[in-house]
């Protein structure tokens, strides 16, 4: 990208402030408006979004996925429903490692994917052979509220979002 070149890179947004998704989404408007191929994969968010409805338009250039069927976040939902929730998260991590095994894209955001290792959906070691199948060309951005220190070597730029003053909840929506 011209003026910045993300080939190969790893880049982490994480903390506790609001942010994170639209910062990696806003790289990969970029990334898409000169060319490149972007695929965003989306874990623990609720199924339906105004704003995803929006970006279909940016398709094929910047694709964005979501397994999840569930109305609310998973921390809201009983044991049944999580237990549903993880075998879509699988099906999702199933993708993810296809997306990085073929080199399917230039960028690929992993919007939440720390959040994963939180819930002990799966551990620091199975995201870091994950991310280990990535041809060494495609830019990746990973995002969630906590960074694992085991990923603090891997990446090329680390950016920790912290909130000094919050809107409003009625502003937000």
């Amino acid at each position: 990208m011209k003026g910045q070149n993300m080939d190969g890179s790893i880049q982490i947004y994480y903390g506790l402030g609001r942010g994170k998704t639209t910062a990696a989404l806003g790289l990969g408007i970029r990334a898409a408006g000169v060319g490149k191929q972007v695929i965003m994969v989306q874990f623990l968010k609720s199924k339906h979004s105004d704003t995803l409805e929006f970006l279909k338009k940016l398709e094929p250039a910047l694709q964005i996925f979501r397994f999840e069927r569930s109305a609310c976040g998973y921390e809201d939902l009983n044991p049944e429903e999580r237990q549903e929730q993880v075998s879509n998260i699988k099906m999702a991590l199933g993708y993810t490692r296809k997306v990085l095994d073929t080199g399917q894209c230039d960028l690929l955001i992993l919007d939440e994917i720390f959040g994963l290792v939180d819930y002990g959906i799966i551990t620091v070691d199975e995201l870091k052979e994950l991310l280990d199948v990535r041809n060494e060309s495609m830019a990746l951005i990973l995002t969630g509220r906590h960074l694992p220190d085991e990923f603090r070597e891997l990446a090329d730029c680390i950016y920790c979002i912290s909130t000094e003053k919050e809107l409003s909840p009625e502003i937000l929506q």
